[in-house]
């Protein structure tokens, strides 16, 4: 009961020196340098969730890239458009949101940092071609969680797992948000999701209306993950 004890009042610690960290690199212009990065990783993870959805829904997922301005597009072929388009800023989300829930719930952080790691060396190698921007954003990221689950101590994953979680999430969040006010905007000659959407699965529903319903799905996942995974837990400290 003691070491149950010590492990959430140490989770409570590092969630919220977590939020004052995002909160600092969110809003410090002099830390871009680090957002920057960390904006490319979310990218990583919102290809990641179109292809996974294809995969789901027994179609292929061939590959995708990430751009160096933040931009990024999953190529897939088959499964089910309908689960396939809105995954990458709901997989972004889903993914944000466990990872906090998981990280201030289960006492084994650096196993978790090594989970996430394995996991992004897999989609790392199976699905991006090689020194691309994503190939070095996976294993990037993926050599630094095996670093930290090799030689950090438990309060320091927990710290950098929450980082990585809310980062993930707020982003999909406020992406989600940014796209009710440009829904028909496109990279090229490809539209963005909730266009796609429209255009392909509901065309007499207009874009925004799916970006409006994606962001309070988005929203409403970061909020169960902080309310189950950290504010519940205050009373049992």
């Amino acid at each position: 009961m003691l070491h149950l004890a010590l492990f959430r009042q140490r989770a409570l610690l590092m969630a919220a020196a977590a939020v004052v960290i995002v909160f600092i690199l969110w809003n410090v212009p002099a830390f871009d340098f680090l957002m920057y990065p960390l904006r490319l990783f979310v990218t990583f993870v919102h290809e990641a969730g179109h292809g996974l959805a294809a995969l789901i829904t027994g179609g292929r997922f061939d590959h995708f890239v990430v751009y160096s301005n933040g931009a990024g597009v999953a190529t897939t072929s088959g499964g089910a458009r309908w689960f396939i388009l809105p995954s990458g800023y709901l997989g972004a989300a889903v993914f944000g949101a466990l990872l906090l829930y998981l990280v201030n719930t289960l006492p084994f952080p650096k196993t978790l940092a090594l989970t996430v790691a394995l996991f992004l060396a897999v989609i790392t190698l199976l699905f991006t071609d090689l020194f691309t921007t994503a190939f070095l954003v996976g294993l990037g990221f993926a050599v630094v969680l095996v670093l930290i689950w090799r030689f950090a101590d438990r309060g320091f994953a927990m710290l950098i797992l929450n980082v990585l979680a809310m980062i993930t999430a707020l982003n999909a969040v406020l992406d989600l948000f940014s796209l009710v006010d440009n829904s028909g905007a496109t990279l090229g000659n490809i539209s963005n999701d909730a266009a796609a959407f429209s255009r392909e699965i509901a065309p007499l529903v207009p874009p925004v209306v799916w970006a409006l319903l994606w962001c309070a799905i988005a929203a409403a996942l970061l909020l169960a993950a902080i309310y189950y995974g950290i504010l519940r837990r205050i009373k049992a400290v």
